[in-house]
């Protein structure tokens, strides 16, 4: 399997969770995990596998995720597997009725980037996904990264069963 992990990070905490999926895929000879600002769309070629994850900000994906995404060629992802990840606040943290409000309406970045990939022909393999951290700077809240390494597992499983 030829798997990437593409992901942009303000305050280090999409970072830690794209490395944990990352390692949870395989060797770095099948899985590379780069930062967006790093990635050219050509790399894209002869994948299995594709992640995206951004942390959510102002309710939607960083500007660079979302510029990358534009950038993917129509039908570039035609039969690669595709997830997308989020960091985010809990709105049960944040105890804001405003808030909760906002994102029950405007969600979070997950969401938006699977759809992306999948208007690119991307083959959805598990839904989007959210890894929660401690206020609007993190750290990750305890259990989170034993939670993205399952959910690593399961694409890996997922995909090994569709080959």
């Amino acid at each position: 399997m030829r798997a990437m992990v593409i992901y942009d990070s303000v305050f280090g905490n999409t970072e830690k969770v794209a490395k944990i999926i990352g390692e949870t895929l395989g060797t770095s000879d099948e899985v590379t995990v780069l930062r967006v600002t790093n990635v050219n769309p050509k790399q894209l070629t002869d994948l299995d596998l594709l992640i995206v994850g951004s942390p959510t900000r102002a309710f939607k994906a960083t500007p660079a995720i979302n510029a990358f995404l534009a950038k993917i060629p129509s039908g570039a992802l035609n039969d690669i597997h595709v997830a997308a990840f989020d960091t985010r606040m809990s709105i049960k943290d944040v105890k804001s009725s405003i808030l909760t409000f906002f994102a029950k309406i405007f969600g979070f970045a997950a969401e938006p980037i699977a759809a992306k990939l999948r208007k690119k022909q991307g083959l959805q393999i598990v839904p989007p996904e959210g890894f929660i951290v401690i206020g609007s700077e993190g750290p990750l809240r305890e259990g989170e990264q034993e939670r993205a390494t399952r959910w690593a597992d399961q694409i890996k499983k997922l995909y090994d069963n569709s080959h």
